[in-house]
Parts: C-alpha cells; sequence; structure tokens
C-alpha cells in the first residue's frame, strides 16, 4: 500500500469516528433532555440510576463534569436550559419547559430527533416501521434561512399549481412555516404585500445581494394566530366558531387540536362541543369537509350553509 492511500485511508478512519463521537453525544443530549422535561425535577444521582438502565452507558456513570458539558451543548443546540433548584435537593428542571407544549423550534427539534433516534435504533424492524414519504425542503430550505439570517433578498422562480409558465419573484423572505408535512415561505414584496410560497413548487431560489429590513411590527406567530394552516386571508374576518363532534372525534379533537383557540365548552354521552376563534377560511372549510359526518358547524349559521353545501356539490359529483 503506498503512504498516500495508507494517508487518505487514515484521514477516512478518523473522519469516520468524530462522525460516530457526535452522534452518541447527540443520542446523549436528547435522552438527557426527555429524561429531566418527564420527570419535572430529579437529582444527578437519579438521572445516572435511569442512565445506567440503558444500552448507551454501557455501565458507565455520567460523571458531574460531562453532565455539565451536555447541559451546556444542549442550551446551545436546541435552546433549553437545565436548571438547578438547590431547595429541593439540588434536583435538575427545564427552566423553559414551556417551549416544548407549544408548536416552537425546540419542541419540532426534539420530537424528530427522539423518533429518528428511535427508529434509527430500530433498524431489525424496518419492515414493521412504515413511514410517510415526506418533502424535506432540502437545499431551498437552508438558502432560505440564510436569507432570513443575513436579511437579504432572494430572486425565485416559482410554479404554482395549474400553470404552464414559470413566475419569477424577488422577495423579503420573513418566515418559514412547516404544516401537514411540507415546508411554506411567507415573503413580502417591496410594496409590502406578503404572500406564500411552497417549497416544493419552487422551480429556483438565489440569494440576492440587496438587503432588507424586517417590519419592527411583525410577528411570525401573531400574523398566522387566527388562521387555519397557511393562507392568511384578510379579506375573512375571524369569528367564533362552534362545532359539534360525534363518535369518536371528539378523541381526536382532544389529542390533536385543530387551532390553538380550541377549547371543550360542552360533553355529552353522544357529542361534544367544540369553541374556535378564527377565520372561516377555504383551507378550514376543507379541513372541515375531511370530517365527513363526524363533525357539525353549529356557529356561525353562514359557516354551516356553505359546508352543507360543498356536501351536496360532493354528492351531485357521484350521480351520474
Amino acid at each position: 500500500m503506498n503512504k498516500l492511500s495508507q494517508k487518505s485511508r487514515t484521514f477516512a478512519l478518523i473522519e469516520d469516528t468524530q462522525i460516530m463521537t457526535t452522534y452518541t453525544k447527540f443520542k446523549e443530549y436528547i435522552w438527557l433532555v426527555n429524561t429531566i422535561y418527564h420527570a419535572k425535577a430529579i437529582t444527578l444521582a437519579d438521572i445516572n440510576k435511569r442512565w445506567l438502565e440503558t444500552e448507551m452507558s454501557e455501565g458507565i456513570s455520567i460523571s458531574r463534569t460531562t453532565f455539565h458539558r451536555h447541559r451546556i451543548a444542549i442550551e446551545e443546540m436546541f435552546g433549553l436550559y437545565i436548571e438547578c433548584d438547590k431547595k429541593n435537593g439540588n434536583r435538575y428542571y427545564i427552566g423553559n419547559a414551556h417551549v416544548l407544549n407549544e408548536d416552537s423550534i425546540q419542541n419540532w427539534m426534539l420530537s424528530t430527533l427522539s423518533v429518528g433516534n428511535l427508529v434509527g435504533e430500530s433498524q431489525s424492524l424496518n419492515h414493521r416501521i412504515l413511514l410517510e414519504n415526506v418533502p424535506s425542503g432540502g437545499e431551498n430550505l437552508q438558502i432560505v434561512i440564510k436569507a432570513m439570517k443575513e436579511n437579504r433578498m432572494i430572486s425565485l422562480t416559482y410554479r404554482r399549481y395549474g400553470s404552464d409558465t414559470e413566475g419569477e419573484y424577488e422577495l423579503a423572505p420573513y418566515c418559514v412555516k412547516l404544516f401537514h408535512q411540507r415546508w411554506y415561505l411567507l415573503a413580502s414584496f417591496e410594496s409590502g404585500l406578503r404572500s406564500i410560497y411552497a417549497f416544493d413548487r419552487i422551480v429556483d431560489i438565489e440569494i440576492l445581494n440587496q438587503k432588507f429590513k424586517v417590519d419592527d411590527t411583525f410577528d411570525a406567530a401573531d400574523y398566522f394566530s387566527d388562521s387555519y394552516g397557511i393562507v392568511v386571508d384578510e379579506s375573512v374576518k375571524p369569528e367564533r366558531i362552534v362545532l359539534r363532534a360525534y363518535g369518536y372525534e371528539p378523541h381526536y379533537l382532544r389529542d390533536l387540536p385543530l387551532h390553538h383557540s380550541q377549547c371543550e365548552i360542552n360533553t355529552t354521552e353522544d357529542y361534544s362541543d367544540f369553541e374556535f376563534r378564527l377565520r372561516p377560511t377555504a383551507e378550514f372549510k376543507a379541513q372541515l369537509m375531511s370530517r365527513g359526518q363526524w363533525i357539525e358547524v353549529l356557529v356561525p349559521k353562514s359557516l354551516a350553509d356553505e359546508i352543507v353545501k360543498w356536501h351536496k356539490n360532493a354528492i351531485n359529483r357521484y350521480k351520474r
């Protein structure tokens, strides 16, 4: 074997070792966050007891030094703060645990990585674990996030559904949103008009040198707060909506709320009523239609009438 080949093999081995070390530490971070979060408050001794029960430990305890290194890494990587309550027996807890109950980056990252680790460690069951093919956004997502960090305009070539031609736009990327397993971009024109673009319909994208200033009054969560999904139709005003759910539907709504404003206002053996405050857009109506006979709109009557009309139109399509 020549010296060059031997050197290449050595570098490859070092690189593989570094990757494996990083992956192992990543799994430890996720395990530590999950353990502390579910325990609510726990001592380092109890953390070690649970750690030694895992295969990852290989029978070796987590030293205090390693634990504090992990704390720092978790804060930098996930934005989660592991704090110590000295008045409660030096128990550790997640200082900002509320973000793990919200539609936050921390919650999404932790959930995604936790499931990814679990599936990755179950290769022997790959024929019994079925997953969905989810468009990732990939390179386009990286480009958009880079432009957002640098407050730089982007040039976008985009093809809308039903169109044979592509449109070209220069836009200020304001935020990205994940909805129904797809990434969307909210961007602004120089006029101030904002529009939504699906990542899977982007033909080409480029970061421009031109800078833009984010509107100081803009808040992504507030912008979408009165809407279901990714379309914000300001011509449709937010209003009180009451749905009656039958059968098993109340259980589904409790486990996976349609909207953050959802609250259960009436419960019986036969049905439950849920109240919302949002814009009854076409996207929301389509979601109600997908629930079929198990959902009834009680308020407002105008929305109930429109859903009835949509159902009748659907029935008419089957008449031959």
